[in-house]
């Protein structure tokens, strides 16, 4: 079994790796129109996972300031508290803060950016807005 806890662990395992299971039920409440039940993030995603297991993550989720959440019927409806944009930045400038180098981290960052996000990145903190067409969709290479 693979020691980091990475796709082959999961597959032999069955078991996601740490922190997935709260990632994908993020992303489900990020692509949803509004907010969402325990039943329908679990209904959205992939698996026969228990209700009581996805309550649990949305709890977990609310309890760390992720979530926001409303009554509705017997239970409640969640929905992400930031946009995922936001979320994105907040967890990169986590780690930025606690690197020792910060310069270093900086560096290599920048270093390993595609052309296309440098070009935004340069755009950006020369206070041009990027034009639509420099800006990649998420997920493309």
């Amino acid at each position: 079994m693979d020691a980091q806890g990475g796709e082959d662990a999961h597959e032999a395992s069955g078991r996601r790796a740490r922190g997935e299971l709260e990632s994908d039920v993020l992303a489900a409440l990020w692509a949803a129109d509004g907010a969402l039940t325990a039943r329908q993030v679990r209904d959205s995603l992939p698996g026969d996972l228990a209700y009581t297991t996805v309550l649990t993550i949305l709890s977990r989720l609310y309890d760390k300031g992720m979530l926001v959440r409303h009554r509705e019927g017997r239970g409640y409806a969640y929905e992400p508290a930031r946009d995922e944009a936001s979320h994105t930045a907040h967890r990169m400038h986590s780690l930025l803060e606690g690197g020792s180098d910060r310069e270093a981290v900086l560096a290599r960052f920048v270093s390993e950016l595609s052309a296309q996000d440098e070009q935004v990145l340069n755009q950006l903190l020369s206070g041009q807005a990027p034009r639509a067409d420099d800006e990649r969709s998420e997920g493309r290479p």
